[in-house]
Order: structure tokens, then sequence, then C-alpha cells
């Protein structure tokens, strides 16, 4: 029998793991997940941030938990995908989100830097991504996979950001999400990204202050910045099963900016 639409969108026992979920984009991905009845999994680096986020959730009603893990370092994800599922069981949906951004002209740019952020923003969801499909998705023949891109990934910059590692890194995200999605579609598995636009968050506190929220919203034809909600429907229909014949596919998130011609 067809299932509704209420049937399609739910996540009653899923359990999802949400990368960078400690605050910003990563909160707001698993506020979404979790109120549609989806158990979350929370990681970032710092415990401190890791448990009021967690409040947060179970204040909404949302069963949530976490685990601290540096996204840069092999080790730390391995161990992260361990204790996921030692303490969950299988992982349904992940979101992958922890990520970083550096800002210095291309000639400038040092190597460390571009390192650090091609470790965190690529590196990390493909090993993370592996882990949780070779122990849980690929067994199940089931699973979904969203990976936070950016508009950045879609082509350089306005004058004035410099941030080509991060750019780079989230043109790969893309590539790596039509890749994977290709590859593992055979195991039941949807791969697909967002990529937002600008909205108000630590990584971004400094270019909004630089050049102003007005000047930026002034670009978006809906005249606007993303804000705590704009994330959340894209997400619930790439971890559904109103979004099963989806895979492979990006989608901009961003006030229409990416689709402005000429500048």
């Amino acid at each position: 029998m067809t299932r509704t639409v209420q049937q399609l969108f739910n996540l009653e026992g899923k359990t999802a793991l949400v990368t960078g979920g400690s605050r910003g984009l990563g909160l707001q991905l698993a506020h979404a997940l979790g109120e549609a009845g989806a158990r979350i999994m929370l990681s970032s680096r710092k415990a401190g941030d890791l448990e009021e986020a967690a409040a947060d959730l179970q204040a909404a009603g949302i069963d949530a938990r976490w685990i601290a893990a540096d996204l840069s370092k092999e080790e730390d994800i391995r161990k992260l995908a361990d204790q996921t599922m030692e303490r969950m069981g299988d992982v349904h949906i992940l979101v992958n989100n922890a990520g970083a951004a550096w800002g210095a002209p291309a000639e400038d740019h040092p190597v460390e830097a571009w390192d650090k952020v091609m470790n965190l923003n690529i590196r990390g969801y493909f090993i993370l991504s592996q882990q949780v499909a070779r122990r849980s998705m690929i067994p199940r023949q089931q699973g979904r996979i969203i990976n936070i891109a950016s508009i950045a990934g879609l082509g350089g910059n306005p004058s004035g950001m410099n941030t080509v590692a991060y750019n780079t890194s989230k043109g790969a995200v893309i590539t790596f999400t039509q890749a994977l999605a290709c590859e593992w579609g055979k195991y039941g598995i949807n791969v697909n990204a967002i990529c937002p636009g600008f909205f108000p968050s630590k990584m971004t506190q400094g270019t909004l202050e630089r050049i102003g929220e007005d000047e930026l919203a002034a670009h978006a034809p809906l005249r606007r910045l993303g804000d705590d909600e704009d994330l959340k429907g894209t997400a619930l229909l790439f971890a559904s099963d109103a979004g099963k014949h989806i895979t492979g596919q990006w989608l901009a998130v961003d006030g229409g900016v990416s689709v402005v011609t000429g500048g």
C-alpha cells in the first residue's frame, strides 16, 4: 500500500550520527532528524559544547547522546564509529558536517592550513563514511549519507573572500558525493549533499562582521541569509523514504545566490 507523506518522512526507529553537531548548522540538522523521530548521536571536538547540545535536543523530546572526537584524526574517526555502534547499534543515517575554514590569499595560504582544511572537510568524510558503510549500511543493504558541502564548492568567491582551501574541499565533497552514490547505490545507500549559502554561525562570523549581513543578504534574490530552520526540510528529504529515489545529487540552500550571474 502506498504510504502517506507523514509515513514517508517518519524516522522513528532510525539512528542518525551527526558530526559537527554541537552548534550551528550541525545542531539544526540534528534537530530536524530528531524531530522526525530519529535517535541522535552527536560528535564534535569539545565535550562541553556537546553536553549543552545534547541537553538542548533532549529538552525537545529527542533521544540524543554524544561522543567527543577530532575528525581530522583517523584514530578518532574509527573510535567514533566503534562507540556509536556499541552504544546505539546500526547507523541508518550519517550526516558528515564537521568542517573548518581558513582565510588567506592563495599566494600566502599556509600549506599547514590547507592540510588542516582538507583533512577535516573531505578526508574525514571519506573515512567515516567508509567505516559506517562497511560495518552497518552495506550489511543491511540500506543507508542514507548526507554530506554538507557549500555553495563555495560551486566556484570562486566575491572579492575579499579568500578561502581557496575551503572552496576546493567543498568542491571535492560534491564530487565525492556523486562518486560514492554511483558505487554504493547497489547496496541501497543513498548519498546526497546539501550546499548551504550564508548562515550566521561561528565559521561565518568573521565574514559577516567584515562585509555585513545586509550586504551579503542583498546578493541573494530572496534578500535574506539562512536561519535556524532553512536546512531542516532538505535534510529530512534526503534522510527519509520520501527521498528514496534521490541519490548523487546536491541542493543549494542559499536564497538563490548560486543562480545569480554576472557577479
